[in-house]
């Protein structure tokens, strides 16, 4: 057991390029994801209902609901609603940063001056991720009625949308350890990690 600990307590500044890595991959994967017409269908719900995002749409929340494309199957009808509205080219844009964002956290094992700003992105990106909680109604499971209504409805049961947003908790706190590394780096030039 103290051959785990030391290993533990000896490898801490390994591990967090571990986390710098692991940050990135999510990043990149989903950043790139934001390329595609599914992805950028999917975030729509978030985007619309944001104070602080909603006005890169053109329409208003929540017509949305109305042209939804199931994952995986595209409606033409659908597909053009959500060109006028800016769907597409919104999504490319986030894409971009968060995949900037990932990049910069990454260059961090290299260069605390880059990676100290990707993990404040992070944190700041999570930041906003979360405040979906509070401003989008899919994030929680929906009252659908029925003949035996369930009572696990609307807050604290999280629906899939909110399962996914509730992660980016871990993503502030990494963002947050990664950033803190950085600034002890950039204090501390002549120590090795």
């Amino acid at each position: 057991m103290k051959n785990l600990l030391n290993v533990l307590a000896t490898n801490q500044p390994n591990f967090i390029n571990i986390t710098r890595i692991a940050i990135f991959v999510v990043m990149a994967w989903i950043g790139g994801l934001k390329a595609f017409q599914y992805e950028a269908d999917g975030i729509v719900p978030f985007v619309a209902n944001s104070p602080v995002m909603s006005f890169f749409y053109t329409k208003e929340a929540p017509e949305y609901a109305e042209y939804k494309n199931p994952e995986g199957k595209t409606v033409k009808k659908n597909i053009d609603w959500h060109k006028e509205n800016g769907t597409y080219l919104f999504s490319y844009g986030l894409g971009t940063v968060i995949v900037i964002i990932g990049i910069l956290v990454l260059l961090g094992i290299w260069s605390p001056k880059i990676g100290i700003w990707g993990g404040l992105l992070t944190f700041g990106m999570s930041l906003v991720t979360l405040s979906f909680l509070i401003t989008t109604p899919e994030v929680y499971v929906p009252n659908l009625g029925g003949d035996f209504p369930t009572p696990q409805h609307g807050f604290p049961y999280l629906s899939g949308a909110g399962r996914l947003v509730i992660k980016d908790v871990i993503m502030m706190g990494a963002g947050l350890i990664v950033a803190s590394d950085s600034a002890k780096r950039i204090l501390k030039p002549s120590s090795l990690h």
